[in-house]
């Protein structure tokens, strides 16, 4: 692990590219920046909470994952390496090499799990390195993109294809997406291959519905699993504020979900964090500085709540907290 001390703006990423060359340990963090405030919502965030800049000029930021000691992880993906926030902030260099991992999630024996984009697969990356799913029916992945894995070993990951490049024409034969179930067995399933943009992917805490993010949609998808990891039942759970008509046409932005110990489901979007009940009620919106791209709880009893976007990571001291399960 090497050290990069906390910085704010472009000068986090130049000492990233710094710490490569060998640091040394962590430096405590300076006093994060407060940027803009919350609003109340309750059981979730005092009004007046302080958003906290942790850091800003990270290349790509994705993935925040949740650490049993209280720290998080994120990926830097197109910098091919994953960062650590210490749980007093301060950042290091966590691994390298990562063949562009965009989501992790973690397994109860502490394995370390992630989508890869170069090329696009499923793998775990610790203890040993290894893949576990790299395509399906013969053909490879688009871009995988994120995944969430159960306390008894199923794996649920999206591959929204490839992101939409404003003005460009949409090709004849648009890229397949999925939403994908690779079982404890070993064995990949095919679970839908007709959301738009799948995205996000998140359990409730009794992990009998998964939810799902759809970037070009307008609502929150919920599937009900099974006692084998089967996903049925299909529906949409909770309509997104942030859905509009932009340069690639309409969506909600619609990306990282993260769910608290009430089943309460947070959805980063164009509108910022929306916030529903278990039932789909929407609970109130928290404004970003930078639209937001992943989120998780994380910290000591996973009461903050950690978010990255537009090479940002931000921090949020929360009311409510995160799922215990290795994990998101």
């Amino acid at each position: 692990m090497r050290a990069v001390p906390l910085l704010k703006g472009p000068a986090v990423l130049a000492c990233l590219l710094l710490s490569a060359a060998g640091a040394g340990h962590a430096q405590p963090a300076a006093s994060a920046t407060s940027g803009p405030v919350t609003p109340g919502i309750a059981g979730v965030v005092n009004a007046g909470t302080p958003i906290e800049v942790l850091g800003e000029g990270f290349d790509g930021t994705e993935g925040p994952l949740g650490l049993p000691d209280g720290a998080v992880l994120f990926t830097e993906t197109r910098a091919n390496r994953i960062v650590r926030i210490a749980p007093d902030g301060s950042l290091s260099v966590y691994l390298e090499q990562t063949e562009g991992a965009n989501a992790l999630a973690l397994g109860a024996k502490g394995e370390l799990f992630a989508v890869l984009t170069a090329p696009a697969a499923i793998a775990q990356l610790q203890p040993v390195r290894k893949v576990l799913a790299s395509g399906f029916a013969g053909k490879p992945f688009g871009r995988t993109n994120d995944l969430v894995r159960s306390r008894s070993g199923q794996i649920y990951f999206t591959d929204p294809g490839a992101t939409p490049v404003p003005g460009a024409a949409t090709p004849a034969s648009p890229p397949a997406t999925g939403l994908y179930w690779l079982d404890r067995g070993g064995q990949l399933h095919l679970v839908a291959s007709d959301i738009a943009r799948p995205n996000g992917v998140a359990l409730s805490p009794d992990e009998r519905t998964l939810y799902v993010a759809n970037t070009a949609g307008a609502a929150v998808l919920a599937f009900a699993v099974q006692s084998d990891g089967r996903l049925t039942g299909r529906r949409d759970f909770a309509r997104l504020a942030g859905f509009r008509t932009g340069p690639t046409g309409p969506g909600s932005g619609a990306d990282g979900i993260a769910v608290d110990r009430a089943g309460r489901v947070f959805v980063a979007s164009n509108g910022g964090i929306e916030v529903f009940s278990a039932k789909g009620v929407a609970l109130g919106v928290i404004a970003l500085p930078k639209q937001p791209q992943n989120l998780a709880f994380g910290g000591k009893d996973r009461a903050q709540l950690y978010v990255v976007g537009r090479g940002s990571a931000y921090r949020i001291a929360t009311l409510t907290r995160g799922v215990d399960r290795p994990g998101k």
